[in-house]
């Protein structure tokens, strides 16, 4: 029995087995050339079935174009990276030029309708930023940049820089507008011309005006009506050298201008500050440039607003008409007691003594009003100008600025005298000093900005030291 199966009746159904050799034909005929090569075998041909290839797309038909703008599509195509589809359009290699419409600044842009061009992902732009959060808390939370800091400080210090500046000058001019003028330096004929320096006519009243009868009381002024002038000074600002402060006394007996020969405060009491003025222009033969007139009315007030001026006493001062008990040594008198020494005449020299205690005490209250524990301080400063507004009258030229020269002049230790005089006189106004050839000698150095001689100047000898 064979139990060997049958092999596969067509040799082609084989797999993997040898391939029957095909039977040689015999065809008549001439031999055939010797590059002449047998037909392959059927298997052995090539595979001609056709191919599915994709369809090609319609042709697009190019937009009938504007003449002033040209149809991006007819513009050549932007090279694609990415295979064509199989059998579709194959990009072209070679570099081309890039279109108008999408250079960089180009004014051209595709119309509205075309279709949107192929981008390359290089010219694809980067997503917008999102919008900022608005609202004080992302407002706070963001951080500030610095130079926005350095500006806000630049202005806060700017603003602080400005108030510092303009405050003190509009204060300056607020208070000047409210200073009490006089027309005190008239033009007259024959009127002295300028002399050398500065010269300041200081006149001192007794004038009650704006005191109540309570701070009459109080300050023991009395109740005289009008004004009469006590006392008389000189501030003399040399061109150079220092300052002068010269008293006048009342009791010289000098010419007055259409009264003939008097005291010199009858000028004051008869003519007021223009008559006073005149008067000590013709006698003295020195110009003056500036008037000041200080009153009782608001003069406690200034010397309170310092805080009170220290003086030392030689001796002891009581005078119930001036209001004043002072024992001797240094002390810093209030306002009452420094009106009460600068008026009261209880000395041996009367009047003579009273005027060098009026200087010493000037001189030192201007030291104090322009001491730094004064100027750098509001709650002094604004009030010390307040009284100074309130107890000075300035002639109409002059300024509240024009007085803080003066002052700071004044508090650098000044030569303090009195005009001289050859001797007294009993005269129809009673005892009197008369001037002579001192007196005119002692002016005439004045007159012409020349230091007066050591011989000529009084002593200070008084109640103060």
């Amino acid at each position: 029995m064979n139990n060997q199966r049958p092999g596969p009746r067509d040799p082609r159904q084989q797999r993997g087995g040898p391939r029957p050799e095909a039977p040689t034909r015999r065809v008549s005929g001439p031999p055939p050339p010797a590059d002449y090569r047998p037909p392959l075998a059927w298997s052995e041909e090539p595979d001609r079935r056709p191919r599915h290839r994709a369809p090609a797309p319609p042709p697009i038909e190019p937009r009938r174009r504007e003449p002033q703008r040209p149809d991006p599509r007819e513009q050549a195509p932007r090279h694609d990276h990415r295979a064509a589809a199989p059998g579709g359009y194959a990009p072209r290699q070679d570099p081309q030029p890039i279109p108008a419409d999408r250079r960089r600044g180009s004014a051209q842009r595709p119309p509205h309708d075309a279709p949107p061009a192929r981008r390359h992902r290089s010219d694809r732009q980067s997503p917008p930023p999102p919008p900022a959060k608005r609202g004080r808390r992302a407002a706070a939370s963001a951080p500030k940049p610095r130079k926005r800091r350095k500006f806000r400080l630049g202005r806060i210090l700017l603003v602080i820089v400005l108030l510092l500046v303009i405050t003190p000058v509009a204060m300056l001019f607020y208070f000047d507008g409210k200073l009490h003028r006089v027309d005190a330096l008239t033009s007259y004929s024959g009127r002295i011309g300028d002399t050398p320096g500065t010269n300041w006519l200081i006149v001192g009243t007794d004038s009650r005006a704006g005191l109540s009868d309570q701070q009459k009381k109080n300050l023991a002024t009395g109740d005289a009506d009008g004004a009469r002038t006590d006392t008389i000074m000189m501030a003399h600002l040399p061109p150079s050298g220092k300052p002068m402060l010269i008293s006048i006394p009342r009791d010289m007996y000098v010419p007055i201008p259409g009264m003939g020969s008097h005291k010199i405060n009858s000028a004051f009491n008869n003519g007021g500050p223009q008559l006073l003025v005149q008067t000590v222009e013709e006698f003295t033969g020195v110009h003056i440039d500036h008037y000041a007139e200080i009153g009782f009315g608001g003069f406690d007030n200034l010397v309170d607003a310092v805080g009170g001026v220290e003086m030392c006493l030689d001796q002891p001062l009581r005078d119930p008409k001036a209001g004043l008990d002072l024992k001797a040594g240094c002390q810093e008198l209030n306002g009452a007691q420094a009106l009460g020494l600068v008026r009261t005449r209880a000395f041996p020299n009367a009047d003579l003594e009273r005027v060098v205690n009026q200087r010493k005490f000037l001189s030192a209250l201007m030291a104090k009003a322009t001491s730094p524990s004064v100027l750098l301080n509001p709650f002094r400063l604004f009030p010390f100008v307040s009284g100074a507004v309130d107890a000075v009258t300035v002639d109409s030229g002059d300024h509240l600025w024009s007085l803080a020269w003066l002052a700071f002049k004044l508090r650098s230790d000044p030569i303090t005298t009195t005009a001289p005089a050859d001797g007294d006189q009993y005269t129809d106004d009673g005892d009197s000093l008369i001037p002579g050839e001192t007196t005119k000698r002692f002016f005439d150095y004045i007159a012409r900005g020349k230091a007066v001689p050591a011989d000529l100047l009084t002593s200070d000898a008084g109640a103060v030291s």
